[in-house]
C-alpha cells in the first residue's frame, strides 16, 4: 500500500491487493519513494532489505545500487504483490513473509521501509522496531517513510463520517504517528534517531476524475468492511460530493489527497 504491513499492508488493516491496480492506480508510492532510496544511499557491496516492497520497484532500484557485490532482498507479506514482483524482476530476490518473524541466516547493513509501517497497528510497533533492530549490523542504519500524524485526514474523516452514518462501526485503520511518538519507540528499540521530520506532501491521484474512488478502491478495504458493494459504491460517492470542493481541480479534472509523510533515519547503537 506504498501507500508503500511489514509486507505490504497486507496482513493487519486486512486490505485486499491487486498489484496491477496498485501500479496503475497508485504508482505515486513508488515514484515518491525514490527520494526515501536517495536518503537510504545504497552503496556498492552493501546488504539492504526493503520491508513492505510491494510490487518492487524499489527494491530493484536498491539492487541497481549495491551492485553485483551486494545483496537487495524485498520482503512482503502480500504474496501476489510478491508475485507480481518476481514477474516484472525475475533476477532480484523476493521473500513472501512477516517481517516480525523474517529470520535470515545474517544481519544487513540496512533496512529500508516505503509507505508500510503505518500498516502495523499501533501496538504492535515497538515489536516491528525490535525485530528491524535485530535484523541489522550494529551501526546499521534504519531508513524509512511512513503516513504521519494528520495524513490523507480530509479522506478518511469524510470517509468515517458517510460510513458511521449508514449504522456501520468504522475505526482509523492507520498508524499516523507524530515525530516524538515515533522517536519514543525507535529508541525504545535501542536506535539513536539520526532524522525525523514530518511534511506536507498533496499527492495528485491517477485515474482523473475517478481518482479518488480509484484510491479507496486500493486501500479503503477495512474502510469498508461491513458495507455489501451497493453502500461502499454510495459511500464513495457520498465521500467525492463531500470533498470536491476542497480537494477536486476541475480546470486538470484531477483529485488532490492531502498527505503528510514522515521520515526518519536512525541508525543501531
Amino acid at each position: 500500500m506504498s501507500d508503500d504491513s511489514l509486507g505490504s499492508p497486507a496482513e493487519d488493516a486486512s486490505n485486499e491487493w491487486d498489484p496491477e491496480a496498485y501500479d496503475d492506480d497508485t504508482g505515486f508510492v513508488h515514484e515518491y519513494g525514490g527520494s526515501v532510496v536517495e536518503l537510504l544511499d545504497p552503496r556498492p557491496g552493501e546488504t539492504v532489505l526493503d520491508l513492505g516492497c510491494g510490487t518492487g520497484h524499489l527494491t530493484a532500484d536498491i539492487a541497481e545500487r549495491v551492485g553485483g557485490s551486494g545483496v537487495a532482498v524485498g520482503v512482503d507479506a502480500s504474496a501476489e504483490m510478491v508475485e507480481r514482483a518476481r514477474e516484472t524482476y525475475p533476477e532480484r530476490r523476493f521473500v513472501v513473509a512477516d517481517a516480525r518473524e523474517y529470520a535470515p541466516d545474517r544481519p544487513f547493513d540496512a533496512v529500508f521501509s516505503n509507505a508500510a509501517l503505518h500498516w502495523i497497528p499501533r501496538e504492535d510497533q515497538p515489536a516491528v522496531a525490535e525485530r528491524v533492530a535485530a535484523l541489522l549490523e550494529p551501526g546499521g542504519r534504519f531508513v524509512a517513510e511512513l503516513g504521519g500524524t494528520g495524513n490523507v485526514s480530509t479522506v478518511v474523516d469524510a470517509t468515517l463520517a458517510e460510513v458511521r452514518e449508514r449504522g456501520h462501526e468504522a475505526d482509523h485503520p492507520w498508524y499516523f504517528p507524530t515525530v516524538g511518538e515515533h522517536a519514543a519507540v525507535l529508541e525504545s528499540a535501542g536506535f539513536e534517531v539520526r532524522l525525523a521530520r514530518l511534511f506536507d506532501r498533496p499527492t495528485e491521484l491517477a485515474g482523473g476524475r475517478e481518482g479518488l474512488a480509484n484510491w479507496l478502491d486500493v486501500f479503503g478495504d477495512s474502510l469498508f468492511a461491513d458495507l455489501d458493494d451497493a453502500e461502499t459504491d454510495a459511500v464513495v460517492s457520498a465521500v467525492e460530493d463531500r470533498l470536491r470542493d476542497d480537494l477536486f481541480d476541475a480546470d486538470t479534472g484531477t483529485w488532490t489527497a492531502d498527505y503528510r509523510r514522515l521520515r526518519f533515519v536512525a541508525v543501531r547503537e
